[in-house]
């Protein structure tokens, strides 16, 4: 099969440094964690090895190598366990949704926008992860053929192509026993509870930056009911709990080589239970902002009306069928939340002296808190135009 792959490719050996530590990994070091696995052949020898650098959060490497059936490539990961505590819990909620989905898939073949899914691979223990001496957590995966990924959207074919893969990956997953999923990272988007880590911040004052923020506090607080809307219709039965991706940007969904379709949904780290409008919400805050995510100049950041609508007909034309109208109705208000809750994270952060979010800057968590409540602004005075935008869907036969 022909190989296509859009990234950041360096061979190794290679010095990798996240969380607090940092690990040398060597060429036969990394052969040796590929043959804990059962492959699809027991004698598969590595032919080459490179580290895959795009994310922020494991330690990914693309593996070739060759058995009895031929050339077969592999994605080994070092799990970031100071971001997951619980790995056994994570591999589960994993292992559950991919084979959930390639078995819907199967099943729907000619009707389904996505035609793969990612496989786990079992240690040759049965494990879904193996653990070497020093400790560390290791998985590994197929590599998905004659795919490739986006770092940005470049026009709304590709956002479009993004929502209807993410819709899918809602409808397809209709219906999938909730009570077998993990809260792996708790309370992931309570907003609410955002909203109280964010005054408990303001109240300890930790790095002393509490007198230079006060426009920001202002303005999260005049927005505090905001926190709590979609919780509250939840609790009242009106919003169903739903398996949900949680970090639906553009670079987690794979394009076909030949035809450019979204074809897979990759990076199920964070799936667990939640609100189908968490992931909705979440992709067009990152995908409709004009700036980037710590522009300093303000008068840059627009919230793409037109992405909003490409991206919303493609998210309704595969996940429609699996929503409730409620649902749909609440989808422009999603995205001024995870908005809002995004940059009430940045602004706690900022006032904890910096302690979650990675910084190159002193500034950077306050000037993308900045840049995040400027967005909630651009949304809030386009939010009448989506709302009509959404109920012009619902109103079609």
């Amino acid at each position: 099969m022909s190989f296509c792959f859009l990234g950041g490719l360096r061979a190794a050996p290679a010095h990798i440094a996240y969380g607090k530590e940092a690990i040398f990994i060597a060429t036969q070091e990394l052969h040796h964690l590929l043959r804990q696995f059962r492959l699809e052949d027991d004698d598969a020898e590595m032919l080459t090895q490179r580290e895959l650098t795009e994310g922020h959060i494991n330690s990914t490497y693309f593996l070739e190598a060759k058995g009895a059936s031929g050339t077969r490539r592999y994605i080994l990961q070092k799990i970031n366990t100071f971001v997951f505590e619980n790995p056994a819990e994570l591999m589960e909620n994993i292992v559950r949704v991919t084979n959930f989905l390639r078995e819907r898939i199967a099943a729907q073949k000619s009707s389904s926008q996505l035609t793969k899914a990612m496989q786990v691979y079992p240690t040759r223990g049965g494990k879904w992860f193996f653990v070497d001496e020093a400790g560390g957590c290791w998985r590994c995966y197929n590599f998905v053929e004659n795919t490739y990924s986006l770092q940005a959207a470049g026009n709304n074919i590709a956002a479009t192509q993004a929502a209807r893969a993410f819709g899918d990956f809602q409808r397809l997953l209709d219906g999938f026993p909730i009570g077998q999923l993990h809260e792996t990272i708790p309370n992931f988007h309570h907003t609410k509870k955002r909203y109280d880590a964010l005054e408990e911040a303001i109240a300890a004052n930790t790095a002393g930056r509490k007198a230079a923020v006060g426009p920001e506090i202002a303005f999260a607080r005049a927005r505090k009911n905001d926190a709590s809307r979609l919780l509250e219709l939840q609790a009242a039965g009106q919003l169903p709990l739903r398996v949900t991706h949680n970090d639906t940007k553009l670079n987690n969904v794979l394009f076909d080589c030949g035809t450019d379709e979204a074809v897979c949904v990759v990076d199920l780290d964070t799936v667990m239970p939640g609100l189908s409008l968490y992931d909705f919400g979440d992709s067009l805050r990152f995908l409709g902002n004009t700036a980037a995510e710590d522009e300093r100049d303000l008068r840059k950041v627009r919230f793409s009306m037109p992405l909003f609508r490409a991206y919303t007909q493609g998210y309704l034309k595969t996940a429609a069928a699996a929503l409730t109208p409620q649902e749909v109705r609440q989808l422009p208000f999603s995205v001024k939340l995870m908005t809002y809750e995004c940059g009430m994270r940045f602004l706690t952060d900022y006032l904890n002296g910096d302690v979650y979010f990675r910084i190159r800057r002193p500034d950077d968590n306050l000037a993308r808190c900045r840049t995040q409540f400027r967005l909630v602004e651009e949304i809030e005075a386009q939010l009448p135009a989506m709302e009509e935008f959404v109920e012009d869907f619902l109103k079609k036969p």
